[in-house]
């Protein structure tokens, strides 16, 4: 350790929604600790996100408990630069201790004595614990069937803004979930001709019998589940507040005026092949819609609630050409593409951290966020402790977990310290 090296006792690597959530708490807890951000507050809402967009759940859900959203309507859905501005807003009234700017570059374990080293763009900390904060969107991935082609704009969707972004011509979207279906219809709506790549998919009804479907699946306990069904792990879902909030439907995009393909396969100079299995997507994403709906009917049911019906939510547009006859390839010079928007998630990058704390696979090992690694802790990534984990709400419940389980920890090496001293007077 040098003279430059400042002590911390928790160190909480990322200033979004994760860790603003663990500072709270550990402040309740009174716990030190600092929170680093390499960039501002809540940044991936600033520019990893689209001009338009708004967020996937209404205020009166997506926020913490400590404070609401006072210039939206409660079933409104904030826009995002207002999401950005909420979480600065909760770190000043928590007094979050964020240092904005600092980059860390590695953290390692001590050896001989505890803690952790933490290498950073502003100097050196030595701190007792470190609380991974990153978030599941971290690096952008583009497939690596991505065309070489220099008379395509290929971009992922993380760096797509709005439609006079991009070159004249057609737009291929690859991916179908909340953000290639928000791009997608923004695009069709702009006067652009759209091919959306529909893959494996959950489509929840937007609202149902005058109820938001964070609420009905709250009340269903389908957000508090703590592991995902046999293959649903990683499914996306199709879900939009844009435009105050509407269900997705694909037929309806169709008859809108985008054209539906199948799960993209391959590029062979000018030819893009898609999967055969369009019409399969199109239909497990219904059934998981129609069994929303029913499990929404037989709750209301059995607890005698007096909401309205809502018969027309299950009435549905005749399946378009493009499903009945799906495209097996598209020719894309032919059709008028200029452009990819690969809207095909994000991969993390934990080279920075040091320890042991991942399995084979380079995925954390961890239990409710309690890293295999003493004193490491992750928060925000999906399924850390249920299906809401890397919501808003859902990440606050685990950060209190999490700082449950760190302040736990100092009183036992508080014990620890105090016998220590006891023996030796």
């Amino acid at each position: 350790m040098t003279a430059t090296t400042t002590q911390i006792d928790t160190l909480v690597v990322g200033a979004g929604q994760a860790g603003i959530a663990i500072s709270e708490h550990l402040s309740a807890q009174g716990v030190p600790h600092l929170v680093l951000e390499r960039s501002r507050i809540a940044e991936s809402w600033r520019s990893g996100r689209w001009d338009s967009l708004v967020a996937n759940g209404p205020a009166w859900h997506d926020r913490f408990p400590g404070l609401e959203f006072d210039d939206v309507d409660p079933d409104g859905f904030a826009g995002k630069d207002r999401v950005a501005a909420y979480f600065e807003a909760y770190a000043d009234k928590y007094q979050a201790p964020v240092r904005t700017g600092v980059e860390v570059t590695s953290v390692l374990r001590n050896e001989g004595r505890p803690g952790f080293t933490v290498h950073t763009s502003a100097g050196v900390f030595d701190a007792q614990r470190v609380v991974v904060a990153t978030g599941p969107f971290q690096t952008p991935v583009i497939p690596p069937i991505a065309p070489r082609s220099e008379a395509l704009l290929q971009i992922h969707s993380a760096a797509y803004r709005n439609p006079q972004q991009l070159p004249d011509g057609a737009v291929l979207v690859v991916g179908a979930g909340s953000s290639g279906v928000q791009i997608a219809d923004e695009l069709q709506r702009a006067g652009r001709q759209v091919y959306l790549s529909v893959g494996p998919h959950d489509r929840p009804p937007r609202r149902y019998r005058n109820r938001d479907f964070c609420w009905w699946l709250g009340v269903l306990g389908e957000w508090d589940a703590e592991t995902a069904r046999p293959g649903k792990a990683h499914v996306t879902i199709a879900v939009s507040g844009a435009r105050g909030g509407q269900t997705i439907d694909f037929r309806a995009l169709a008859q809108q005026g985008v054209t539906l393909v199948g799960v993209t396969r391959a590029f062979a100079g000018n030819l893009v092949s898609f999967q055969p299995d369009l019409a399969e997507n199109i239909a497990q994403g219904d059934a998981n819609y129609l069994a929303v709906l029913d499990a929404a009917d037989a709750y209301i049911a059995r607890n005698g609630l007096d909401l309205p019906e809502e018969p027309e939510a299950r009435a549905s547009y005749p399946d378009p050409a493009c499903l009945r006859e799906p495209l097996a390839e598209l020719d894309l010079a032919a059709a008028g593409v200029s452009t990819i928007i690969w809207a095909t998630g994000y991969s993390a990058d934990y080279s920075w951290l040091k320890v042991d704390a991942f399995n084979e696979a380079g995925k954390p090992r961890h239990q409710r966020g309690v890293s295999s690694e003493p004193g490491v802790y992750f928060l925000g990534l999906p399924w850390l402790a249920r299906r809401g984990s890397a919501f808003i709400w859902g990440v606050w419940h685990d950060a209190k977990h999490v700082a449950d389980h760190i302040s736990k920890q100092r009183n036992y090496l508080a014990y620890q310290d105090a016998a220590q001293r006891a023996a030796h007077r």
